[in-house]
């Protein structure tokens, strides 16, 4: 019993103890608060890295896929339609030169119109040769050695008409390079579409569509990476830039040509890497574009070490830089770490960032 009021009478006396300690604490807190007035708290100008915008020569990479096509393409075939083909020399694939023989086809008929027309062609020779010095001499109207002589030349040039045809079944390359389409089979009628396709000098090149801007930053006999399908890479050199861009996709055509591979196919896929032109155009590190909801902008620093907000339209990239298609001009300075937290009016100390220093480039003078 002595125990619980001993515990009883100290629990209580601590209670008195903090009670007393609060009071005084915010008796002393309140005498501080008017004796001592609080002041305000100036923040610091903000320290902000700076790069500035430069001049360099730039060259963008563009990259495209096309379809490999002949460089020059002959479709070979014959006019008469309707003739059977006895042989075919050659498969899609072969190289052949010109004049080779392709395919031969079935001239029986033409040679038994030809020996009729020859037959014809030597009786009106044979009547025009009769009346040769008659002229004049009353023994022949005039109008009958002119017809004579008519119908002589008339199956003269019949004659040599299927003499031509007659040459035309064997059918020849009219170009060398190689056979990449093949529509003749032996026992196959002759018709009006092309009997064979030849790629005249083994020539194949890539046709790509590319979009204007890129088209603009490429000039013929410039070096092209193209690689194949299956992985292969070429080097190609661009032979052709299309006169005309689509109104509908925007996009023009570029010709590469290729050197000569046999693994080469015709409507085969492959990717094409352009560099473009070298040019010199404004650009700033890639860490200095802000991007928001309006667009990108870049922050300014002025003499007057203030900072201001500044739209810009960018355009190609490259090794961590940026073109600027509009924006500050060259020579201004611009902020790179912190530039997002800056608003405009911000008063800021600046500090030469180390990659200002690794721009791509020389700074225009």
């Amino acid at each position: 019993m002595v125990a619980l009021d001993f515990t009883f009478s100290l629990f209580i006396m601590t209670r008195r103890f903090v009670s007393t300690l609060a009071v005084g604490a915010a008796a002393f807190l309140g005498a501080c608060s008017k004796e001592a007035p609080v002041q305000r708290v100036v923040d610091p100008a903000r320290v902000v890295s700076v790069t500035h915008v430069a001049r360099v020569a730039f060259g963008s990479t563009t990259t495209a896929s096309g379809l490999l096509v002949a460089r020059e393409e002959a479709a070979v075939g014959v006019e008469q339609a309707g003739v059977r083909v006895l042989r075919v020399f050659v498969e899609e694939g072969a190289r052949v030169k010109a004049g080779q023989p392709l395919a031969v086809l079935d001239d029986t008929l033409l040679r038994e119109r030809l020996i009729q027309a020859q037959a014809q062609a030597d009786n009106a020779k044979s009547e025009a040769d009769r009346v040769e010095g008659l002229d004049g001499t009353g023994v022949m109207s005039d109008e009958d050695i002119g017809k004579r002589r008519s119908q002589a030349r008339v199956a003269q040039a019949q004659l040599r008409e299927l003499e031509a045809q007659v040459g035309q079944m064997i059918v020849r390359a009219p170009v060398s390079g190689m056979v990449i389409e093949r529509t003749a089979r032996p026992g196959s009628l002759s018709g009006g579409e092309p009997m064979f396709r030849v790629a005249r000098d083994n020539l194949f090149e890539l046709e790509a569509e590319l979009p204007e801007a890129s088209i603009l930053r490429i000039a013929e006999r410039q070096p092209v990476k193209v690689t194949l399908a299956d992985g292969k890479e070429l080097d190609g050199v661009v032979r052709l830039i299309g006169p005309r861009i689509d109104p509908q996709t925007k996009l023009g055509r570029v010709r590469v040509s290729l050197p000569a591979d046999r693994v080469l196919r015709v409507g085969g896929f492959a990717r094409a890497t352009f560099m473009g032109r070298s040019v010199p155009v404004a650009v700033v590190p890639e860490k200095a574009v802000q991007f928001e909801a309006s667009g990108p902008l870049v922050t300014v620093i002025g003499a007057d070490s203030r900072a201001r907000r500044i739209p810009v339209k960018t355009g190609e990239r490259s090794g961590g830089l940026v073109e600027l298609v509009e924006g500050p001009p060259v020579g201004t300075q611009v902020a790179l770490a912190g530039g997002a937290f800056l608003l405009d009016g911000d008063q800021v100390k600046t500090e030469i960032a180390e990659s200002s220093a690794t721009l791509t480039g020389t700074p225009e003078k």
